[in-house]
């Protein structure tokens, strides 16, 4: 190859290059979000107060399209059938790569055919039951369901999640015999918690914590990685001796691995940027979510591949199937 002939496949790389990143960088369209969830909830609410403040960062509307169901697949497939261009991207909790795949057929690779673009939060789960429980502390919760073996039950918001591993964790581990009843979602878990037809249940804290602080629900541990700024009276599942019950949930954002890296570098900077303003980390804690923006995509594709065989191994050893 000449020198000539060199120059010329340079300054077409160059050009391709600055046109795949201008179609973002400079805002033919709009940059489009997907929230593979209700709208008014916490995903939904996050999308909103972040997707704003990149809209002013980057002088360009965003625009939310909730697309719930499937365990968020049905969100996260729309966003692959877009355009690779970086104009839709979207936001959710990572159960929808390292959870729901353990349990149900996906159409997508997840670790993959995703890319994680930037984690925004994180989000802790804790062990409850309704404040009327018999139960005053941890210890004597463990001796409640031990003198009550077999005729006790745990809640989840669905089959195939962190509240339901943890709880047949929690059950096989102090050989309780307890029986899993799943609901669709927390809110109704947590109302047969209040209305006393489950005994207990692992939850996600957002959901949890108004119901806590209202003196409705009692708080025994939670299961992250260290206590949680919104309860920092109640250990961690760790400190109690309970190891193998450490889950924490993360909101990030997500891309097509399709997307040019270039572009993919640009969605990081932005997201961060917005994610990183201290009014908008205000908000997002208010909202039971804390605010974590230290993960960069390589890390958090290794922690999803780690996470991914940890929940395969839980799902095969207690049998756990979808509904």
């Amino acid at each position: 190859m000449n020198l000539q002939q060199f120059g010329r496949r340079t300054a077409l790389a160059l050009i391709a290059s600055s046109m795949s990143l201008s179609v973002f960088a400079l805002g033919e369209k709009p940059l489009k979000v997907i929230v593979p969830a209700p709208p008014g909830g916490t995903v939904d609410i996050a999308a909103r107060v972040i997707g704003q403040k990149i809209s002013e960062d980057i002088g360009r509307p965003v625009v939310i399209e909730n697309r719930a169901g499937a365990t968020g697949w049905i969100g996260l497939g729309a966003m692959m059938k877009a355009e690779a261009d970086g104009n839709t991207i979207a936001i959710g909790p990572n159960n929808m790569l390292v959870e729901a795949p353990q349990v149900m057929k996906v159409p997508y690779d997840p670790l993959k055919d995703i890319v994680s673009l930037a984690r925004v939060a994180l989000t802790s789960y804790v062990l409850e039951s309704s404040a009327d429980y018999p139960a005053k502390d941890f210890t004597g919760l463990v001796a409640h369901l031990k003198a009550q073996k077999g005729k006790t039950s745990f809640a989840s918001y669905g089959a195939g999640t962190v509240s339901q591993y943890s709880g047949l964790i929690f059950s096989n581990r102090e050989d309780l015999d307890m029986q899993h009843v799943a609901y669709s979602g927390s809110p109704p878990a947590i109302q047969a918690m209040l209305g006393g037809q489950v005994d207990i249940m692992f939850d996600g804290m957002v959901a949890s914590l108004p119901f806590i602080k209202s003196g409705k629900l009692r708080a025994y541990a939670v299961s992250g990685k260290k206590r949680s700024p919104y309860l920092p009276e109640v250990p961690t599942m760790t400190e109690l001796g309970f190891p193998e019950i450490q889950f924490q949930g993360q909101l990030c954002f997500y891309g097509s691995s399709k997307l040019p890296p270039e572009v993919v570098a640009k969605l990081q900077e932005t997201i961060k940027k917005a994610a990183s303003t201290p009014a908008i980390q205000q908000r997002l804690f208010d909202a039971g979510l804390e605010p974590d923006v230290s993960v960069d995509s390589s890390a958090l594709l290794a922690e999803n591949k780690a996470l991914s065989q940890r929940n395969a191994a839980i799902v095969k050893k207690f049998d756990i199937r979808a509904n």
